[in-house]
């Protein structure tokens, strides 16, 4: 499809269509005004139909759009972005404007006789489903408060009706951690469904590397930031991650073969695995006596990270895409598709399409960069050049809200090639503050390169001043000209991005360089502790060991779980902590304590000497045992600088 004449008519109209910014010392300059002008003459801005079908079958929303915690906190605003109307101003992309209006409308909407969802209550979309005696509630959202908000809504609706089963199609935490709040009313005996290996995924992802996770997804999710046409704009497939309570109710069932059909309170549903894609667990599922199909998210709104920002495994692009093309012959026939993000899609040609397109997204991406590689390109240099071929940056939902070609081309070259891109001057590179001391002195010094980025920033060219000076900073981290500098460079980057992550990381980025670090956890990692096997237990305690401190050091230690049947001994021996199931010979002492209260006393500060004392935990052998180990343990900083030394 050719836009060529209207791209005239909205570049002839630009000064109307971005209006300008606020008057202050960040406001979008002359050359980021000039590139979200150029970027708005290349949009398809004549296709309406994503309003449509996000606006079909609204019934209602919040009286009040404040979501509020027990103790009055709020976790969450439903009219946050109703700001995002009328003509994109100069200091957002026009895309990503345009994105903001289609997805921030809340609320409960009808989407067939018997399927509705809750939406922009949260990251992702609560559906409830109409069985013969209660709801089916798939993907119950981040938060216990958001999720009761939303089965309070569609009660008040629609019916008050108890949760009859309960789906999660993937194992992030926006697809689980409301699981709490519908423990009150979950019928007896409720079947909770989840792909196989959900479990360990869910906890695992989110405890394991959780403290570095959760720093990074404050960067991509702009937890620090305003709401506004100068702060966030939300997070591509969602408008904000909600803050409250996390929660998780472990599945009773795991699916693990495509095809799989259960009878979930008189519901027929019929299911596809596909581990390895969005979730290294993760499933779509359908409805076949009412030709309905979930996709969870593995066809989005927008384009989706093959490696998310925050950290996480690499996901195959391939086998992404080949269970795309598995979907569209699964669902074939389907007249409505719901996903876990965005709204949904309607008629059997138009979800066709949508899958097939979404689906030569990731192939091409995939193909494309593996072709490029084998030609000796690097991630880099392929990222640089890769762009989505014309009839699919056509398709709304192909655009880099979210995921961008950009990163996952990096992503899929290290998913065959690793980090190293052979070149031997990178075996082993300076780090970050004493290569930029080397750089800066090789430039002439810090006045030198300020000066020099000065003049990138007048000629609007942004990377290469944000180059300049994060070398200056790495080199002097108490650089407060270099800092100003590099933070209104970011601002700028922020204002020109389509990709809502992209823009959340610039402005935080700008924000941490002004203000200093302030941290938050999305992940739900501190919750989801107490739902930690022994197993995951004891490698969270390996990965947190100071060699420095162990020393020499060595320790064999059993630990005996009445309330699991489980026994444990673990090891410590050159600086590296070995767990194996059952008690060994040659233990120095042997700890007998319910599992939920070691979890308390390792992570909730509750130490277990006044049960100890009581009897209620038994030592025998050398109580000091216990006590060398915690010694030998580090704590995580969840909150360590990311854009100074």
């Amino acid at each position: 499809m050719r836009f060529t004449n209207f791209r005239r008519a909205l570049a002839a109209s630009a000064s109307v269509l971005l209006v300008a910014g606020p008057a202050w010392a960040d406001a979008p300059t002359g050359a980021t005004r000039k590139a979200n002008v150029t970027a708005l003459a290349d949009l398809p801005m004549a296709d309406r139909q994503d309003f449509d079908f996000a606006t079909r079958g609204f019934v209602a929303t919040l009286k009040d759009p404040v979501i509020r915690d027990a103790a009055g906190k709020p976790v969450w605003d439903t009219a946050a972005f109703a700001f995002a109307s009328g003509p994109a101003p100069a200091t957002v992309n026009p895309s990503l404007w345009r994105h903001a209006q289609v997805l921030g409308k809340a609320g409960l909407f009808k989407v067939t006789d018997r399927i509705w969802q809750v939406r922009g209550f949260d990251v992702a979309n609560v559906t409830f489903v109409r069985g013969d005696k209660g709801w089916i509630v798939i993907d119950p959202l981040t938060a216990t408060e958001t999720a009761a908000a939303a089965y309070a809504l569609i009660s008040e609706k629609v019916a008050r009706l108890p949760v009859t089963a309960m789906i999660y199609t993937h194992s992030h935490v926006d697809h689980f951690g409301g699981a709490g709040a519908f423990t009150s009313v979950m019928a007896k005996d409720a079947p909770i469904i989840a792909p196989q290996g959900f479990t360990r995924a869910a906890v695992s992802e989110n405890v394991i590397a959780g403290p570095a996770m959760g720093r990074r997804a404050s960067y991509q999710f702009g937890l620090g930031l305003p709401k506004g046409p100068e702060g966030s704009m939300g997070s591509g497939i969602g408008m904000g991650v909600a803050a409250g309570g996390r929660s998780l109710i472990p599945p009773t069932r795991e699916i693990g073969e495509t095809g799989t059909e259960l009878m979930l309170d008189g519901v027929r549903v019929r299911f596809q695995i596909t581990p390895g894609t969005e979730a290294p667990a993760e499933m779509n599922f359908g409805f076949p006596d009412w030709k309905v199909a979930d996709l969870a998210e593995n066809a989005n709104v927008t384009q989706h990270n093959i490696l998310t920002p925050r950290g996480a495994v690499i996901r195959d692009a391939k086998a992404w895409a080949q269970g795309l093309t598995e979907a569209i012959d699964f669902f074939a026939g389907s007249e409505v598709l719901i996903t876990s993000h965005g709204w949904p899609r309607f008629g059997a040609s138009e979800i066709t399409e949508y899958l097939a397109k979404h689906r030569d997204a990731y192939a091409y991406l995939h193909d494309q960069t593996v072709r490029l590689m084998n030609k000796g390109l690097t991630g880099p240099e392929i990222a640089a050049q890769l762009t989505l071929p014309p009839a699919l940056a056509a398709k709304w939902y192909d655009r880099p809200y979210y995921g961008s070609y950009s990163f996952n081309a990096r992503a899929v070259y290290q998913f065959y090639m690793g980090w190293y891109d052979g070149n031997p001057v990178h075996l082993a590179p300076l780090p970050p503050e004493q290569g930029g001391r080397r750089y800066v002195e090789a430039l002439g010094g810090a006045e030198r390169v300020r000066a020099l980025a000065e003049e990138a920033f007048a000629r609007g060219d942004y990377a290469w001043t944000a180059e300049l000076l994060d070398k200056v900073i790495f080199a002097d981290g108490n650089d407060a000209a270099a800092k100003s500098l590099l933070a209104r460079t970011y601002r700028q980057l922020a204002y020109q991005s389509e990709n809502a992550l992209w823009r959340n990381m610039y402005l935080t980025g700008a924000t941490e360089l002004e203000k200093g670090v302030t941290a938050t956890d999305p992940t739900g990692g501190a919750a989801l502790i107490s739902q930690l096997p022994p197993s995951d237990l004891f490698e969270v305690l390996a990965v947190r060991l100071d060699p420095a401190k162990a020393g020499d050091g060595s320790a064999s230690l059993g630990f005996v779980f009445p309330d699991k049947d489980q026994d444990w001994t673990v090891t410590i021996a050159n600086g590296v902590l070995v767990h194996r199931k059952g008690l060994r010979d040659g233990r120095q002492a042997t700890l007998t304590v319910r599992y939920a209260d070691l979890l308390s006393a390792l992570f909730a500060g509750q130490p277990l000497a006044a049960k100890v004392a009581s009897g209620e935990v038994k030592i025998e052998g050398d109580p000091a045992a216990f006590a060398r180990l915690i010694g030998w343990l580090d704590k995580p900083d969840p909150a360590f600088a990311i854009v100074t030394p």
